[in-house]
């Protein structure tokens, strides 16, 4: 298999990105397509489908040799599960499967392009192939959740961000940054000092925080580069 496009996202980095598809609606992707597959004919009847099945490459996802049990983080990052009871991305094929929202399909001097809405992907992820979502097959309301329906969700986390750093981030993704970090994206196993920070690149800068008793307390913003890539917007 070859990629047959990459989508640019705001995640430079995994750290911060929601552990799955459509927990984050505001987060958004544009998905650019190679050379080969710019035919405007095989787009024929997409804009009909609300959502889309995106299948892809775990390309930041680096591990040697197979392990047969992984730590989700629904467990609190202890307790293992076999691989394939999990969506963790160290697969014997690191291969994702995600479900978005298509919200507008158009064609421009680089080809066709697609946006799409709930992602849960880095930047520049190639993407191996999209299915329409069909909900008289995709939709199963009798499906259990096996140990996901067994552990509480965490409650979201409070966060304190300052104006004056809020205003850093272009207007369309500042309530969406806020939903990433409510979610609370240190992994779960180093969750326990609350006088350590983070750093969780996105939108062309490193967000500075630590988690205080619930709150979670933007500390500064850095800019990573002289000028974001407003590409998607």
């Amino acid at each position: 298999m070859k990629p047959i496009a990459y989508i640019r996202t705001d995640f430079p980095t995994k750290f911060g990105i929601p552990r799955q598809s459509g927990l984050v609606e505001g987060l958004t992707g544009l998905i650019r397509f190679e050379k080969e597959y710019r035919d405007k004919s095989a787009f024929r009847g997409i804009e009909d489908f609300s959502h889309l099945w995106l299948i892809w490459e775990f390309s930041l996802a680096e591990r040697e040799g197979f392990s047969p049990t992984v730590r989700p983080p629904r467990l609190g990052g202890n307790t293992r599960v076999g691989v394939f009871a999990s969506r963790s991305p160290f697969r014997p094929n690191p291969i994702g499967l995600s479900c978005v929202k298509l919200l507008r399909v158009f064609f421009d001097e680089k080809g066709p392009a697609l946006l799409v809405s709930g992602i849960d992907m880095a930047d520049n992820t190639p993407i191996l192939d999209i299915k329409p979502y069909i909900p008289i097959s995709d939709c199963r309301m009798d499906a259990t959740g096996g140990y996901t329906e067994l552990t509480k969700a965490q409650p979201p986390l409070s966060v304190d961000f300052p104006d004056d750093l809020l205003c850093l981030l272009p207007k369309d993704r500042r309530e969406a940054i806020k939903e990433v970090l409510a979610s609370d994206p240190r992994p779960a196993v180093e969750r326990d000092d609350p006088e350590r920070s983070f750093w969780l690149p996105f939108c062309g800068y490193d967000i500075r925080f630590h988690v205080f008793d619930g709150v979670l307390h933007v500390e500064e913003l850095i800019l990573l580069r002289s000028e974001h890539e407003n590409e998607r917007r």
